[in-house]
């Protein structure tokens, strides 16, 4: 069977929540397949959520309490800053739940290159209907703004108006969190899943270099497997990251950040921008794998495919294995492995 085939295959649950039975099982599935081609896969455990909205609500909450005093929305703009800065101060009360990477290398040398991609899907959101969801980033902003005013708004006739509106948002995450589903995931991420195993399974590395392949749990829920990847990366360890590339046009993220911009650097971007096939976008929607290990100062790059600016079927319903386009998985295939080969050969 074709390697993409392979891996598609074995991920094919209902779902893959972060930190839920369904992500275990898929981890133990592609433990086996990488097993099964004589590697030896380490398991990292860790401790994380099964969704972020009980984290937002409770912001929402804070910031819904604008008119009693300004303490809370102070409070409430400050959390919101943090948790979308990818700072999590509240997270030994939270992260309970059993998540894990695996992260298998070939080669020796004192140079690395790692192929990431996260194995987690996510739930659903109103926010993410087709209808809505060109209007994700605006709304995001219109929220980011609305929470910083509201401790400037705090002693003002707009503080009830405002707390109204935080207090509609957190019984929308409260609907959310208590009915709504985790998509299938074949798009987000099966297909990045799909490609960086593939390529690490068929990729040789060059002497003097290892090359790694590092599946991840709980990116959806702030890129919480990442975090945990951290200390077991060489210092200086290249990135490569494929989310979302199994469907519309092929792009390379130059950074990302969805309040601050952390922009990439490094070979891998050097590499992306000499190689056809892709076009540059500097990634605002939302946070990859990638932003932890860019703001550590690792060099990075993302692989995405956007339709309208978007990933296809983005955290919807309709993100099913069965949307999957073939030319689209096997066209991120080869692009990726001309990267690897341009990093190899002129780093």
């Amino acid at each position: 069977m074709d390697p993409l085939e392979e891996v598609l295959a074995l991920l094919k649950l209902p779902h893959r929540g972060s930190a839920t039975p369904q992500e275990a099982e898929a981890f133990r599935r592609l433990r086996a397949l990488l097993e099964e081609r004589g590697l030896a896969p380490a398991a990292i455990p860790f401790r994380g959520v099964p969704s972020y909205g009980w984290e937002l609500l409770f912001i929402s909450l804070l910031l819904a309490l604008t008119p009693f005093s300004p303490l809370f929305p102070l409070l409430g703009a400050l959390g919101f800053f943090l948790y979308f800065h990818g700072i999590r101060p509240w997270a030994f009360l939270l992260d309970r739940f059993p998540s894990q990477n695996l992260l298998a290398w070939k080669g020796e040398g004192e140079r690395a290159l790692v192929l990431m991609a996260h194995v987690d899907t996510a739930k659903t959101y109103f926010l993410y209907h087709p209808g809505r969801v060109r209007g994700f980033r605006l709304a995001f902003l219109v929220n980011a703004g609305l929470a910083f005013l509201a401790p400037f708004l705090a002693l003002t006739a707009l503080a009830w108006p405002l707390g109204l509106y935080f207090l509609l948002q957190a019984a929308l995450l409260l609907h959310r969190e208590l009915s709504a589903p985790y998509v299938e995931g074949g798009n987000d991420n099966g297909s990045g899943v799909a490609v960086a195993t593939a390529l690490f399974l068929e990729a040789e590395p060059p002497p003097g270099w290892r090359l790694g392949l590092a599946l991840t749990g709980c990116e959806e829920v702030g890129a919480l497997g990442a975090k945990a990847l951290l200390p077991h990366l060489p210092t200086g360890a290249l990135v490569l990251n494929l989310d979302n590339v199994g469907r519309g046009e092929l792009f390379y993220a130059e950074g990302e950040g969805m309040l601050l911009f952390f922009p990439y650097r490094g070979p891998l971007l050097e590499a992306a921008r000499k190689t056809p096939g892709a076009r540059p976008v500097r990634y605002r929607l939302a946070y990859f794998d990638t932003l932890p290990l860019t703001q550590r100062g690792f060099s990075c790059l993302t692989l995405v495919r956007l339709e309208g600016g978007l990933p296809p079927d983005w955290h919807w319903p309709t993100d099913t294995f069965a949307r999957l386009d073939e030319g689209a998985l096997e066209g991120t295939l080869v692009y990726a492995r001309s990267l690897l080969e341009k990093v190899f050969r002129e780093s």
